[in-house]
């Protein structure tokens, strides 16, 4: 009896870190694993004593010539496959790198206020508005209807692409960043004073470059 209730508790715990694995695949948790030996597809490593599995395509965002090299490495991963009955667990670095930069992004946009003024370059425009690149990954949406106070048919009426402009945040919901050109024309910005700005911007200038704004702000 004895026996049969230590492998039935054995069962159990296995189970419960299968169900760790899966809900670590849904919420795309980063962790960090050492590499214990390479295959010819990729590496071999364990995960709370679980050999799991990095293909050579899932190493990293760039192409590996030599798998050899990450051997006694540590790798930050996410799980890309949890299979409990096949027992069979497969991770990406490659993922966890674009995970961390979109975490990185979305600190940045969090970090910008409605009332900044800032400037950007346009980067794309699209016949309901221009998409203005604003630095360090960040670009937000100037609407035809915000680019200017006159009544404008087509964005090219009044931006070009390559075009630095002065623009004002105007709203952030969902990690977009909502820009207006308008805004500026009807309340010009004095330069004493940026609305919602004071902690970020030196009174001295109308507009602030993004690297500017997130100095000294903590993305890690």
């Amino acid at each position: 009896m004895a026996e049969n209730n230590e492998i039935r508790s054995d069962a159990g715990a296995k189970d419960a870190k299968w169900e760790r694995f899966e809900q670590m695949k849904e919420e795309g948790t980063i962790i960090t694993v050492p590499v214990d030996e390479s295959v010819k597809a990729g590496l071999v490593t364990s995960l709370d004593g679980v050999r799991a599995f990095i293909p050579a395509s899932q190493i990293t965002n760039s192409y590996v010539e030599d798998v050899n090299e990450w051997i006694g490495k540590e790798i930050d991963v996410v799980i890309i496959t949890a299979d409990r009955e096949k027992k069979r667990l497969v991770l990406s670095g490659r993922e966890a790198i674009f995970r961390k930069r979109q975490q990185e992004k979305a600190k940045k946009v969090e970090a910008l206020k409605p009332g900044t003024v800032l400037e950007g370059t346009v980067e794309t425009i699209k016949p309901y508005g221009a998409f203005v690149d604003l630095g360090d990954g960040i670009s937000g949406l100037v609407h035809v209807s915000q680019l200017s106070t006159k009544r404008v048919a087509t964005p090219e009426e009044v931006v070009k692409e390559g075009q630095t402009v002065k623009v004002k945040v105007t709203r952030i919901k969902d990690g977009k960043v909502s820009l207006s050109m308008k805004a500026l024309e009807e309340t010009p910005v004095s330069d004493d004073f940026v609305p919602d700005m004071d902690k970020y911007v030196s009174h001295e200038r109308v507009t602030t470059s993004l690297g500017d704004l997130l100095k000294g702000i903590k993305l890690d």
